[in-house]
């Protein structure tokens, strides 16, 4: 008998005996038509772990590409996107997913050593930085086929897509660089140097500025995005060009940036500070440092603003921190290397996967902090070095 195999499976039993002892109120009330899976990606096993959110357990596991790196869903379509590196200087491609057979029902080629993917609003298009190609892919997904490849800096990490779908942000790991893409024409409109190792943009909510982490020195760049020219007889402000509007000094290695979802603070994780820097968007000013945990890899906002988690990949803990409050105020002990978190649809559960233990935590983000310790709700099992998630929620008909 495997008996790691036997504790995982205890282990969901007793989250599940849990849940089905929470009062109503604790968990939504989801009608019959209602679906909702977290997928996890496993670069160890070429799989997909399927989570089924609402009952709590393990669904399946998929068959991908090799090396699954990171996914995404669309926003309008039931599906998801598997972003596969394959092996290293070969070409990649993305396993797109039917979310209501949980099967793969297309494979799409894109360049060498992709590492990120980027879904726009309307589903209709995905970004895919390669940084074995120097480039990004775009992809009609209603068609599967990439239909052009960009020319960017060296090594890119990721690719990020203005609230406005106008501009692309691009961090340039390789290159100490970002690059600012025109995402209607695709036409290259600016390069700016100086981020070692760029990693992690996000945009604020008004697409008028972008953060991104220089993970090989102890900086965040703040950029403006450009405004465009004013349609006649409008009373808009003046077209703007990019430009850098600061290099801020935060902690060692910055590898990960997470943006409240009112954009009034972005949270830097500082993986060798073992701290979190926070950062003020409207005017780039860094204000406290907070000690968070054992290298922080990644943070998350509740969509309240209230509260930051942070995985901490050399523990066994994410960590919560109260933004009102301005303080650690507790943490919860999940599996070993926590690397990527998701909040399910209706923010009641936190995923957690864990790279190294081969899990995935669940949470229970309504859970209050008792001598300084959140209770663990229950684990699930997934495949070989997990690393990326994404939840994909949908009615079906």
């Amino acid at each position: 008998m495997n008996v790691a195999r036997t504790i995982v499976a205890g282990s969901v039993a007793l989250g599940l005996l849990a849940l089905t002892a929470c009062q109503p109120h604790d968990f939504p009330q989801y009608p019959a038509n209602y679906r909702e899976y977290a997928y996890v990606t496993n670069q160890g096993s070429a799989t997909v772990t399927v989570l089924d959110v609402v009952n709590v357990r393990l669904d399946r596991e998929l068959p991908v590409g090799q090396n699954p790196v990171a996914v995404a869903a669309s926003p309008t379509r039931n599906e998801v996107y598997v972003l596969n590196a394959g092996v290293p200087g070969g070409p990649g491609s993305i396993s797109v997913i039917d979310c209501e057979h949980n099967a793969v029902v297309a494979t799409i080629a894109v360049g060498s050593d992709p590492d990120s993917i980027e879904v726009d609003a309307k589903g209709e298009l995905a970004f895919v930085a390669n940084r074995g190609s120097n480039s990004v892919s775009v992809v009609n997904l209603e068609f599967r086929h990439a239909v052009t490849q960009i020319g960017v800096g060296e090594e890119p990490d990721s690719v990020k897509l203005s609230p406005d779908g106008k501009t692309l942000v691009v961090a340039n790991w390789g290159g100490d660089s970002v690059t600012l893409i025109d995402a209607e024409t695709g036409r290259l409109r600016t390069i700016l140097e100086g981020c070692p190792g760029a990693v992690s943009p996000v945009i604020l909510p008004d697409s008028s500025k972008a953060f991104v982490a220089c993970s090989g020195g102890h900086q965040v760049m703040a950029i403006a995005l450009a405004k465009p020219q004013p349609q006649p007889g409008t009373e808009a402000q003046p077209a703007t060009p990019d430009r850098l509007e600061a290099l801020m000094d935060v902690g060692r290695a910055p590898v990960h940036l997470a943006l409240k979802p009112d954009g009034g603070e972005v949270f830097v994780s500082n993986s060798l500070s073992n701290s979190v820097s926070e950062i003020y968007a409207s005017t780039d000013e860094v204000g406290d440092t907070y000690m968070i945990g054992e290298d922080p890899v990644m943070g998350l906002v509740t969509r309240d603003n209230s509260l930051l988690y942070e995985a901490n990949l050399q523990s066994p803990d994410v960590t919560l921190y109260s933004i009102d409050d301005g303080k650690r105020i507790g943490a919860v002990h999940v599996g070993d290397g926590p690397t990527a978190m998701a909040f399910s649809g209706a923010g009641h559960l936190l995923f957690v996967v864990d790279s190294r233990s081969n899990d995935v935590a669940v949470v229970r983000t309504a859970s209050k902090p008792e001598a300084g310790q959140v209770p663990l709700f229950t684990m699930l099992p997934a495949g070989r070095n997990p690393g990326a998630i994404v939840v994909k929620a949908f009615r079906v008909k």
